[in-house]
């Protein structure tokens, strides 16, 4: 016979086991937090050095996770993984490698590729990690986003149908930049391109400026922020320097960084002005990175998952959908001025125009040296009125007439009253070349801009023949401020 239990005594006898329990799970959540001795970690060890690249084995993680490495002297060296085959994980250092042992011990650490931003940001210079390089102290930020940002739908984009004046008269004329317009800076090594860039930095009108110095030389940097930038600009501005010295990853990443606070303060709903020097830097650092894990070249030495990170990289940029724009400019290096260099004729793909510098005329000393031939804005139809475009193109009409015969002209072999499109370009081209010519510390704002364009092309003498009038290509149908 089972003898009758007493409810009242269960429910004590489990509220005991239940206040153990507690007591227990206490005790073991304080050793955790405060001795990590005991704590069992995933670990691998390195196999394998080639270059850059370190092959680690004995554990897994997933791509773009990072792992701690021990040195020969106890220090910790950081790398990021960029690939596996099989068992065997590629590892890229972040930093320097010196003190790495066969066999070191490599373990995994938590890590989301989320960047620090803020207001805090502002006046700051960091590297491609996000630490300060400018000796001001830590960053006081806590707002924390995504390195690669989040995929924008490309419908919810607001159309590019504003200018964005940018000081300099040759382009606000002739080449009328957008906001939310990304577009291409393309010239050769020595052309001027970083001092055309440094003019937009101060002239350009703009909440905030990011600067991605990626890849470019160590006295660059210093030179760019107290010379170009200067205490002004540098107050409205965040830069981030990942120089030529730095390992490829930390330029790679030093570019995702300045998009991702790019994209911070568009969300803010402020116009920002995203400068990024260069873009050949960005693809050189990944190829070096996907040629050192196997990926086999394509295209004159760069492999295929080049040309797919520039869009991805590119199409962060641009309007947001709450009044924000990030208005972006890629320098590209033509290597040996050939535009036909793979980045470079990817980039001029997937950007939304480009200006090309010509050595000719840097060696002339015609700055700033813009082709205007070769030079184009895409969403410059949209964003001018009737008058101005027109006015435009008739310039690049007379221009391109004389560029084409210039040869004939300097030699004496073109008679006069041959042809009235040559005379009239003869005629107007001392003027043309005036408009396109402007001093590095001399800002022309967008409606002096506009207005000299109009003087100019109405100092052009009557010609004979009709097919110099100005063509009607303009659409009225479209909307334009």
């Amino acid at each position: 016979m089972i003898a009758p239990t007493d409810p009242d005594l269960d429910l004590a006898r489990l509220a005991d086991r239940t206040d153990n329990w507690h007591e227990r799970l206490k005790d073991c959540q304080h050793r955790l937090d405060t001795d990590t001795s005991e704590v069992l970690s995933i670990e691998g060890r390195l196999t394998r050095m080639v270059g850059l690249t370190l092959e680690a084995i004995g554990f897994q993680a997933p791509i773009g996770s990072r792992c701690e490495i021990q040195g020969a002297s106890g220090n910790l060296i950081e790398a990021e993984v960029v690939g596996f085959a099989g068992e065997t994980l590629y590892l890229m250092p972040i930093g320097d490698i010196r003190g790495l042992v066969p066999n070191a011990r490599v373990r995994p650490i938590r890590s989301d590729s989320q960047v620090p931003v803020g207001e805090a940001l502002l006046g700051r210079v960091v590297d491609g990690a996000c630490k300060p390089l400018d000796g001001k102290g830590p960053l006081r930020v806590k707002e924390r986003i995504p390195l690669h940002g989040k995929p924008v739908n490309p419908l919810q984009r607001a159309p590019v149908r504003q200018h964005l004046d940018v000081g300099v008269q040759a382009i606000n004329a002739l080449f009328s930049i957008g906001r939310g317009q990304r577009m291409g800076l393309f010239a050769g090594s020595g052309v001027g391109k970083s001092v055309l860039l440094g003019m937009m930095t101060r002239f350009t009108e703009a909440d905030v400026i990011v600067v991605g110095l990626i890849g470019e030389r160590g006295r660059e940097v210093k030179e760019f922020i107290e010379d170009i930038l200067g205490e002004e600009g540098l107050s409205r501005a965040v830069v981030v320097a990942s120089p030529a010295d730095h390992s490829p990853l930390m330029r790679l990443h030093g570019a995702m960084l300045a998009t991702s606070i790019a994209e911070y303060f568009r969300d803010q709903g402020k116009q920002v002005l995203l400068l990024m020097d260069s873009l050949t830097r960005y693809a050189q650092a990944q190829r070096e990175i996907a040629l050192a894990i196997g990926e086999p070249p394509a295209t004159k030495g760069y492999p295929p998952s080049v040309f797919s990170l520039l869009p991805q990289l590119v199409e962060r940029a641009g309007n947001g959908a709450n009044g924000g724009a990030i208005t972006a400019i890629y320098t590209v290096l033509t290597e040996g001025d050939d535009q036909q260099d793979p980045v470079a004729d990817a980039a001029r793909a997937i950007l939304d125009g480009h200006i090309v510098l010509s050595r000719q005329l840097s060696e002339a000393g015609l700055y700033p040296a813009v082709d205007v031939e070769a030079s184009i804005s895409r969403v410059m139809p949209q964003i001018i009125n009737e008058e101005h475009f027109e006015q435009a193109q008739y310039f690049k009409q007379i221009y391109s007439t004389y560029r084409q015969n210039q040869d004939l002209i300097n030699v004496g072999a073109y008679a006069m009253g041959s042809d009235p499109k040559i005379d009239e370009a003869i005629a107007m081209f001392p003027k043309l070349q005036s408009l396109i010519q402007q001093g590095m510390n001399q800002s022309i704002d967008w409606q002096q801009s506009v207005d000299n364009l109009t003087t100019t092309m109405q100092l052009s003498p009557p010609a004979a023949d009709e097919t110099m009038k100005m063509p009607e290509i303009f659409n009225p149908g479209q909307n334009r401020n």
